[in-house]
């Protein structure tokens, strides 16, 4: 826990980021929580007021200065549409992070960030004992989707309709790779990231299959470690900082030309909060060559959408926050989708938003996600498209949960995925 010395230096950063906002409001237009509940307290603009009172707050009622700012996606979205250029991501995880240096980690808080993701050998044998005996503890709930619920309501899945831990996780599949570059002259590190890994290791293996097609060289280390934004988001900066050092140090050891992943969530987390939040010099981890896949296929090998106009299949596609907002790549995507030949990108009908994930808030907040996710399921649905498709495996499982529970039988594919078919 901070002395009272390191809180005050950390609430007086604080309110030199704070500065900026002029309490506009632009953020109640495009805040999807404030969308669902219509409360102050939960737009950005109430959430800023409350932390400029922080010092005040945290003595009065710490635990419930806590709950309000937990009630946020980190979505960024108010964030790219601020006229100020105010930080607000980085202002909530600091907040974040000066609330849990005062109030500390609960017992399992603890367990999660300073045991299981810092030491991903004993994760992966205890998420392969849950593989094999989860069939006991679960029903298939739609086939299309690939969805199971709970037999027994239980407080942690409720009535999720969820998706299954993988058989056989890719590090089991695949425990490593270290190939030359080929033709393509390049060589990229891959960072697959946990839901990857252990949920979708079809991802995982559709981008590898990708990369291979088109002769670029591969590192591949084992033993990667999460990302961190899971420690991040809950304000856990020492464990966040432990994860990054661990991971620096095993792709230090090669030499690459780009770092690359299949999540738009752990691509942001590299890329824009690692150099940040890192208490530690990132040593040959250079930011700007941290990539989306997606991103990657267009801009650095030249994958362009096919331009013939045979017929093809429509597909949904969901930007993910994190690339949409934090990294702005949006056409990219919408290019490998389509340079298959088989795929015609669908649009949103309300144009691009949040589905409601939002990582750990999903977990809080199950109702308030599920409220904004029930709604981008019905937008699927609505455009007629048989297939949803998107760049994050997060919003994979939120969507394939709306979906389920919507009774909209559409499955949800990575782009990936759909492109790798083609090959």
């Amino acid at each position: 826990m901070p002395d009272i010395k390191q809180l005050a230096e950390m609430l007086n950063e604080l309110d030199d980021l704070l500065t900026r906002c002029m309490r506009c409001g632009m953020c109640q237009a495009q805040c999807p929580v404030f969308a669902k509940t219509g409360k102050e307290a939960d737009v950005t603009r109430g959430k800023l007021a409350l932390i400029s009172g922080l010092s005040r707050e945290i003595l009065k009622d710490p635990a419930q200065v806590q709950d309000k700012l937990n009630r946020c996606l980190l979505c960024g979205t108010c964030e790219a549409n601020c006229p100020s250029g105010v930080k607000v991501t980085d202002i909530f995880l600091r907040a974040r992070a000066i609330l849990n240096g005062y109030l500390g980690l609960s017992r399992t808080q603890k367990l999660v960030f300073r045991s299981l993701l810092t030491h991903p050998g004993l994760m992966n044998k205890l998420i392969s004992m849950g593989a094999l005996f989860q069939g006991l503890l679960s029903k298939q709930a739609d086939q299309v989707i690939g969805t199971s619920c709970a037999r027994f309501n239980t407080p942690l899945i409720k009535d999720r309709h969820f998706k299954k831990l993988a058989a056989r996780a890719l590090h089991r599949q695949v425990p490593s790779m270290d190939t030359p570059a080929g033709s393509s002259e390049l060589r990229v590190a891959f960072f697959p990231g946990c839901v990857v890994d252990k949920i979708f290791p079809e991802v995982g293996l559709a981008a590898l299959k990708i990369l291979k097609h088109h002769q670029v060289g591969i590192y591949m280390p084992s033993g990667q470690f999460c990302c961190g934004i899971p420690s991040l988001s809950a304000g856990e900066s020492d464990s966040f900082s432990r994860l990054v050092s661990k991971n620096v140090k095993l792709f230090s050891a090669a030499k690459w030309d780009y770092l690359l992943t299949p999540c738009a969530t752990c691509t942001a987390t590299i890329r824009k909060l690692w150099p940040v939040y890192h208490k530690e010099s990132l040593g040959r981890v250079i930011t700007n060559n941290i990539m989306d896949v997606s991103q990657f296929l267009v801009d650095i090998l030249g994958v362009m959408p096919d331009k013939n106009n045979g017929e093809k299949t429509s597909v949904f596609y969901h930007d993910p926050c994190h690339l949409r907002n934090t990294l702005q790549v949006t056409a990219q995507p919408r290019a490998v989708l389509s340079a298959g030949g088989k795929y015609s990108v669908v649009e949103p009908p309300n144009g691009a938003s949040c589905c409601g994930s939002g990582g750990s808030f999903n977990l809080k907040h199950y109702q308030l996600s599920q409220d904004i996710g029930r709604q981008k399921a019905r937008d699927i649905a609505s455009t007629g498209a048989p297939v949803a498709a998107t760049s994050c495996p997060a919003c994979m499982l939120q969507l394939a949960d709306m979906l389920s529970k919507e009774k909209i039988s559409i499955p949800v594919k990575h782009l990936l995925e759909l492109y790798a078919e083609s090959l």
